[in-house]
């Protein structure tokens, strides 16, 4: 290889710039270089912009690796969820991101689809990095048991573990549910099915309790055939919701516990021909764009999905500075939107949802 190209015609690496280079442009020690870049001890204002400017003029990066051979921590912030194509952990991310940043820190994001393995190679990853600290939505305890285990500041943000030693910012789940239901029951429907497609994790397991107890507050049975739990990652949401339809013909309402079931249901309403609200009315948990925007709209159970990473955020980064005390959750309040979805019910017992 001669003149300094790489295989293949391109051009060799360019060699990194270090801090004994930027020290001796400005005319200081390299301690002094360092303090500045880091933002850790004191440099005089005027020497630290010269060390920023010369810094940004020779492009230097910081190496991480270096600072972690030392035993430091690296200053990224680790963030762990579940599915990133759905749009809830599109809103966390930014929620959580422009927080972290404001901070001084960087995210790492990991997206474990869901699976408890891979949420558990991911911590490791995190581990290695040095992480500062991790967000994550549990798919199980062994990741964060594994992480506190390490001394690695956690906050479980959306969902619990029931890990020991981390703190959560978490949605109100059974009481967002329970108005939800609520709506429905007090326009007069009696037969109102949920969808559900986890009852593992506190999330589903909450709306499912929400469901309940609006019924038991408004003194109407329960009826066990109007629940269709699909359990973790169903092949086919929409088939299975056919399915249950033709299986309950009376049903009047469906309350979709998540985003994804909500769609599930939609899509198989307007399959059927069926009228919404006038045949069957519709409640989300979770209120997504597309929920805006169809007709009508859905009624949905907004979550403060980017104020919980922000809050998340906020809370490690306390701990990340040295704060102490005992693990916390802080539980935040979702908001029942009205749109055109739910009405009365105006179909007579028995009749069918559409046909398939």
């Amino acid at each position: 290889m001669t003149g300094g190209k790489a295989p293949g015609g391109g051009r060799g690496r360019r060699a990194r710039v270090t801090l004994r280079q930027i020290a001796d442009e400005v005319g200081t020690s390299q301690s002094t270089a360092s303090r500045a870049l880091a933002g850790h001890g004191y440099v005089a204002p005027e020497l630290k912009a010269r060390i920023e400017e010369a810094a940004a003029r020779l492009g230097y990066v910081p190496d991480i690796s270096a600072r972690t051979l030392k035993g430091h921590s690296s200053g990224l912030i680790g963030l762990l969820v579940s599915d990133l194509r759905n749009q809830f952990y599109a809103q966390l991310a930014a929620g959580v991101e422009q927080t972290v940043a404001a901070a001084g820190h960087q995210v790492v994001l990991v997206d474990d689809h869901g699976d408890e393995a891979e949420a558990v190679r991911g911590a490791k990853a995190f581990l290695a990095m040095r992480a500062a600290g991790v967000l994550l939505a549990p798919v199980g305890r062994e990741a964060t048991d594994l992480l506190v285990g390490h001394g690695t500041p956690v906050v479980e943000v959306d969902r619990r573990s029931g890990a020991r030693g981390c703190d959560a910012v978490i949605i109100d789940s059974e009481s967002g549910a329970r108005e939800a239901v609520g709506h429905l029951l007090a326009l007069g429907h009696r037969r109102i099915a949920v969808v559900v497609d986890e009852t593992v994790w506190d999330t589903g397991r909450n709306r499912l309790k929400g469901y309940r107890a609006a019924h038991r507050a408004a003194g109407v049975p329960l009826a066990r055939r109007l629940v269709l739990d699909l359990g973790l990652h169903p092949e086919d949401p929409r088939r299975d919701v056919a399915a249950f339809l033709d299986a309950n013909p009376d049903v009047t309402a469906v309350f979709a516990a998540n985003n994804v079931m909500a769609e599930a249901v939609w899509q198989e309403l307007k399959r059927r021909g069926a009228a919404v609200p006038g045949r069957c009315s519709m409640v989300s948990f979770d209120d997504l764009t597309w929920m805006r925007v169809v007709e009508p709209g859905l009624t949905a159970v907004r979550q403060p999905v980017y104020e919980m990473g922000h809050r998340a955020a906020q809370l490690l980064i306390e701990r990340v500075d040295g704060g102490h005390g005992r693990p916390e959750t802080r539980t935040l309040r979702p908001e029942l939107v009205l749109r055109g979805s739910t009405a009365a019910p105006a179909c007579a017992p028995g009749a069918d949802v559409g046909t398939s």
